[in-house]
């Protein structure tokens, strides 16, 4: 066992429930010694963290998918690592992981916790450090499992995506034109607009601060909507639904629109329209494929290493500025995936 670790753990923890947008108030600033890995456990150097706009889902009391974190606790993220100490066959020293680090320095796994798959190694062959926290991470497999199996896409297709320069955004379009689908994603400004069409391929992008979506969905989906690819609720997925066709998946995978709202969430005032088309709408969670994940990073994997696949990974560096940083999700200030740089690799 290597027990050559630092002497202090500098951590992010919850400490208030927000109301609203998250505020420095929110957190707590917390350092503590470095203890080595437990008896068949592992004690990981945290490099990089996701953040994503689920977090704020994660701060809230009340039943969701996953249990809220808890007041005092560190706040919950999931990251790349490097393992610097461990008590276990299973990982050596320098193998590189992921996990739910949490927003902190340094992170220890107990041998309950790798016996539950908790945390894995990655293999930096396939992607790089910051591509394991997008296209071949939580976001990549989200957007994967999401149009595969709830969206079922064929070929000729018309495919849109909200929040499409995005982590999930950008994996749901470029899979979408792979699939042979038409590909029409929704993003905020013109340089996101001009990204997504130009470097990831979409066949047009919707500018949602231009104009009235009704008009771009009019002008590039002429032959209307087959998968709705929904990241942000709100008025974008009312507007969807007066344009989808008969049978159309509409795939639930988050609502940032709506996370920070003091009011009651904005329901879709168009769900008629699922009714009229015999259209189905269906929500997304991760964790439940997560046996099946092996086989999407393959794949996706494959279409980086022949360039039929692109990532953008939008980096800030310094674990204290973490309180700031994640608040660029819900302004949209995020240009791809929103990564949190703790150390140097």
């Amino acid at each position: 066992m290597n027990t050559t670790v630092a002497q202090t753990n500098h951590q992010i923890r919850l400490a208030r429930r927000p109301v609203g947008l998250p505020t420095r108030a929110d957190w707590s600033f917390t350092a503590e010694p470095v203890a080595p890995p437990e008896a068949e456990g592992v004690l990981v150097k945290t490099l990089a963290l996701s953040l994503d706009p689920a977090m704020r889902g994660w701060m809230n009391e009340g039943k969701s998918y996953i249990a809220p974190v808890a007041i005092d606790e560190v706040m919950r993220a999931v990251g790349i690592g490097v393992v610097i100490a461990s008590d276990t066959a299973k990982f050596a020293v320098g193998d590189r992981v992921s996990g739910a680090l949490g927003v902190q320095e340094y992170a220890r796994f107990a041998a309950k916790q790798i016996a539950r798959g908790e945390l894995v190694r990655i293999d930096l062959h396939l992607g790089t450090l910051t591509q394991w926290l997008n296209v071949l991470g939580m976001p990549g497999m989200t957007g994967y499992f999401g149009l595969m199996d709830v969206g079922q896409p064929k070929a000729g297709e018309t495919v849109v995506v909200s929040g499409a320069a995005g982590a999930v955004g950008q994996t749901v379009g470029q899979l979408a034109r792979i699939k042979g689908c038409r590909a029409v994603g929704i993003a905020g400004g013109p340089a996101k607009c001009e990204w997504v069409v130009n470097e990831l391929g979409f066949d047009a992008c919707i500018d949602y601060k231009a104009g009235p979506i009704k008009d771009g969905l009019k002008a590039h989906c002429p032959k209307g909507v087959d998968i709705y690819f929904d990241n942000v609720g709100g008025e974008i997925l009312d507007a969807v639904l007066t344009r989808i066709n008969r049978h159309a998946r509409i795939i639930i995978c988050g609502a940032i629109s709506q996370y920070n709202n003091t009011e009651a969430v904005k329901g879709p005032a168009n769900y008629l329209s699922l009714l009229v088309n015999r259209a189905r709408m269906e929500g997304i969670v991760v964790f439940d494929y997560a046996e099946r994940f092996p086989a999407a990073i393959a794949e996706l994997a494959g279409y980086l290493k022949d360039g039929r696949m692109k990532s953008r990974e939008d980096i800030v560096a310094g674990i204290d500025t973490f309180p700031d940083t994640l608040l660029r999700l819900f302004r949209g200030e995020n240009f791809g995936k929103l990564v949190l740089q703790v150390a140097q690799a």
